[in-house]
């Protein structure tokens, strides 16, 4: 497994924990008692590096590898790749097979896919031709490059209005490189609903990290990993924004000394049975309401060696049909690895 650090300073590895995260979900959370199961170890030819996993209306499990293939030298330029519940693993795209005409296609995908209501997946790559790319790509394989925008999409996300909105970390009409959000039409015309850092001091937030999630109210929650109030460099925030781009930000982080309520949240947030939202930040699990009162749920690290684990915002949490959120933590644990956790609404957890 792949250490290179990529453009938004996380590892590999780190990313790569929501997809061992989903394939343990989907085989454990109805049993009686954990067990673990690795389904497939890719071997750099097949991909290197999953950044996640959705579940197709087939029952198969579609995801992209930052890395690997069959085209690039040295660590490959990514793929998309479909799983079978029972492991078994196809390529159904390696990109930039036109190398040497500077991957018109895209190359380094590296976020989680998300299928349309038309059947297909929507993603996004880091690099092009001319920059970011975001493409379609059917279950079979037959790949299309809808559009080209910022810097480091991440995940899409279809609304109920049918087009697809997402984030980048940087970038912008402002020269601050705050990042921004954006709307897509299925057929790739962007249009660039806010830019982050507008705000003097970035009050309103910059560098968003992860993909928005639409609320039942019918507007869009995400987080920033820095701006906000907390005095330089930003400890991050919750924000909302409403289809037309009218942002709010609901809570700036660290707003005391210490920053008991944490910081640099870098992972979706998911909106749960109660109305709600759940999320992490680099030490903390939270909820927020929609109008932006946050209770801290759980402080991880606070006993020596970390055996509840570190760094739990490698992946957005989930709520299982249980009521309870499963999640993972890139650090810490009984063999300094990472863990896989679950924490009740009320902030209890379980290492798993």
């Amino acid at each position: 497994m792949t250490r290179i650090v990529n453009e938004s300073g996380r590892l590999n590895w780190a990313k790569s924990s929501l997809a061992i995260l989903a394939l343990y979900a989907m085989t454990t959370l109805a049993a009686p008692a954990q067990t673990f199961e690795t389904m497939h170890t890719f071997d750099a030819a097949d991909g290197q590096g999953p950044t996640g996993l959705v579940q197709g209306t087939d029952g198969n499990f579609y995801g992209t590898t930052e890395y690997g293939g069959a085209n690039c030298p040295n660590f490959g330029c990514g793929t998309v790749f479909k799983i079978t519940l029972s492991g078994t693993l196809t390529t159904l795209y390696s990109f930039c097979p036109d190398l040497q005409s500077n991957c018109t296609d895209g190359q380094v995908p590296t976020a989680a896919l998300v299928q349309g209501t038309d059947g297909n997946f929507y993603g996004s790559t880091l690099f092009g031709a001319s920059g970011s790319t975001v493409f379609k790509i059917t279950p079979s394989g037959a790949l299309t490059t809808l559009s080209t925008v910022g810097f480091a999409p991440n995940a899409l996300i279809q609304a109920t209005d049918g087009n697809f909105y997402g984030t980048t970390q940087a970038t912008g009409s402002n020269a601050n490189n705050g990042g921004t959000i954006f709307v897509m039409t299925p057929s790739g015309a962007v249009t660039t609903l806010y830019t982050f850092c507008s705000k003097s001091g970035c009050a309103d937030g910059a560098n968003p990290a992860a993909a928005l999630v639409q609320g039942t109210d019918g507007n869009f929650y995400g987080t920033t990993r820095a701006g906000g109030n907390c005095i330089p460099p930003g400890c991050g925030t919750v924000f909302k924004v409403t289809p037309n781009g009218t942002l709010t930000t609901l809570y700036s982080f660290c707003p005391q000394t210490g920053c008991a309520d944490g910081a640099y949240p870098a992972a979706a947030l998911v909106q749960a049975s109660d109305g709600n939202f759940y999320g992490t930040t680099g030490g903390t699990i939270f909820k927020i309401t929609p109008s932006g009162a946050l209770t801290t749920l759980y402080t991880f690290c606070l006993q020596s060696g970390c055996p509840d684990g570190s760094g739990p915002d490698a992946a957005a949490l989930v709520q299982a049909p249980d009521g309870n959120f499963y999640g993972s933590a890139r650090g810490g644990g009984a063999n300094g690895g990472g863990t896989i956790f679950k924490v009740t609404p009320s902030g209890a957890l379980t290492t798993l």
